[in-house]
């Protein structure tokens, strides 16, 4: 029989399971009637999302960041089943218009639940961070693979090349993930002090209840005969 994982409400950081922080305060009352739109323009209360089932929740902070780009690469190769196993629901919000939605999961390969706070009041009332602070504990994304240089100019690329002119959601504003529900529960939250300070997709799902663990690295597999 599986180890049960107790529930954590307190911010971590990847650097250190057992970090000295402290609590996170998360109140899902403050947002639970905040509005998110799916890609039809369609608008849901964000309640909806963790009300009936524990639901993992990543904040990206802009369709167009190559960093969330690439998280966001990975979180697609995430098997239906393993989510389905742990009865879990795996949801995306951003902060564009709604119209961005579609181009984005075109180019990330995303298959599941993704919306847009393009007000930020989850963002927000959350308290997630604004401005980016880089230090030692905020370890660089494993799901990372581009180097800031190269990174940004294909940002810039993308803008450029956008039908809409944009930067599909404010570049100071951070994201984070938290686990959440049934009902208003708040099992664990996560803050990204940075674009790269991304908790670790392993992690989220293990202390969602995930069972396996998957592979996002890129370097070829070894087999042994």
């Amino acid at each position: 029989m599986a180890e049960v994982v107790s529930p954590i409400t307190r911010q971590i950081t990847k650097g250190e399971l057992d970090s000295q922080d402290p609590p996170v305060d998360i109140r899902l009352q403050k947002v639970e009637d905040c509005l998110v739109y799916d890609r039809r323009g369609v608008p849901l209360p964000f309640k909806k999302l963790y009300q009936d089932r524990k639901a993992v929740i990543v904040f990206v902070r802009s369709f167009l960041c190559y960093s969330c780009k690439e998280y966001v690469d990975d979180l697609a190769k995430i098997p239906k089943e393993a989510l389905e196993d742990a009865y879990i629901r795996l949801v995306v919000i951003g902060q564009s218009a709604y119209h961005h939605i579609e181009p984005f999961c075109k180019l990330t390969s995303y298959p599941y639940e993704i919306y847009v706070d393009p007000e930020r009041c989850i963002f927000q009332n959350l308290g997630m961070k604004r401005e980016e602070k880089f230090t030692q504990s905020a370890n660089p994304s494993p799901h990372v693979k581009s180097g800031v240089f190269v990174g940004q100019m294909k940002t810039i690329w993308r803008a450029m090349t956008s039908p809409k002119f944009d930067f599909q959601g404010d570049l100071y504003q951070q994201g984070g993930a938290i686990i959440a529900g049934p009902g208003s529960q708040v099992h664990f939250s996560h803050f990204d002090m940075n674009r790269l300070d991304h908790m670790p997709i392993n992690w989220l799902l293990q202390l969602a209840g995930v069972q396996q663990t998957l592979d996002f690295s890129n370097k070829p597999k070894i087999l042994h005969i």
